[in-house]
Order: structure tokens, then C-alpha cells, then sequence
């Protein structure tokens, strides 16, 4: 292929990069101001402290799927070696488990007992 072409790639996947740490770190800003924010207006510390870490963890998943994103292009696109293949594979395998983790803290219970949680009102209700 041109060479413009694999430029264009390689510029595309800084830019997804570049995205997905600022939203990371405009997530941890954001979420820091408005938990100072809800202090500042009487709400109880541990309620904010909460609201932050869910917010947080929320901004950390949506800034690796951008990272993520990039991996692949730049493994699938740029450098379709075994090794990057590797390297791509382990990452991907952290970021599933960090975003397990995080949508465990996140939630504050395991995703298979999602579906329990939802139904349980109904049953009360009945």
C-alpha cells in the first residue's frame, strides 16, 4: 500500500490514543470537581466518595475501549506480526479483566447476578 496510506493509519491511531487518555483524565478531573462539588453542598462524604469512584471507574472503561481500539488498528493494520499479535492479545486479556473489576466495583455485584437484582422488585411487588 502508499505510503500515505500507512501515515494515515498511524496518525489515526495516535489520535484514538491521544482520546482515550483525555478522556481519562478529563474523567478523573470531572469527577473529582463534582464530588468536591456535592461535598461543598452538604452531601455526606461517603455518598460522594461513591458517586467519584463509580465515575472514575466509568471514565478508566471508556478510556481503555479507545486504547483498546487503537491496539487493533495499529496490530490488524500497521504491524500484522505474531508478535504484536501477542502483545495485543495480553493486552487485550488485562483489559478484560480490569473491566470486570471495575464494572464489579461499579455495580457492586457481580454481572451474573444483575438479572437476579432486576427481577427481585417485581417478586415484592406481586
Amino acid at each position: 500500500m502508499d505510503d500515505w496510506f500507512f501515515s494515515a493509519l498511524k496518525l489515526t491511531t495516535r489520535a484514538i490514543e491521544v482520546g482515550g487518555i483525555a478522556i481519562i483524565v478529563l474523567g478523573i478531573l470531572g469527577s473529582s470537581i463534582a464530588a468536591l462539588w456535592q461535598i461543598a453542598h452538604g452531601r455526606p462524604g461517603s455518598d460522594a466518595f461513591t458517586l467519584y469512584r463509580s465515575n472514575v471507574g466509568r471514565a478508566i472503561l471508556l478510556g481503555l475501549e479507545f486504547l483498546v481500539a487503537a491496539d487493533i488498528i495499529n496490530t490488524v493494520a500497521i504491524e500484522p506480526t505474531i508478535q504484536s499479535l501477542l502483545i495485543l492479545g495480553g493486552i487485550v486479556i488485562i483489559r478484560t479483566f480490569l473491566s470486570f473489576s471495575l464494572e464489579v466495583e461499579i455495580e457492586g455485584r457481580w454481572p451474573w447476578d444483575r438479572h437476579k437484582t432486576e427481577i427481585e422488585p417485581s417478586r415484592r411487588s406481586a
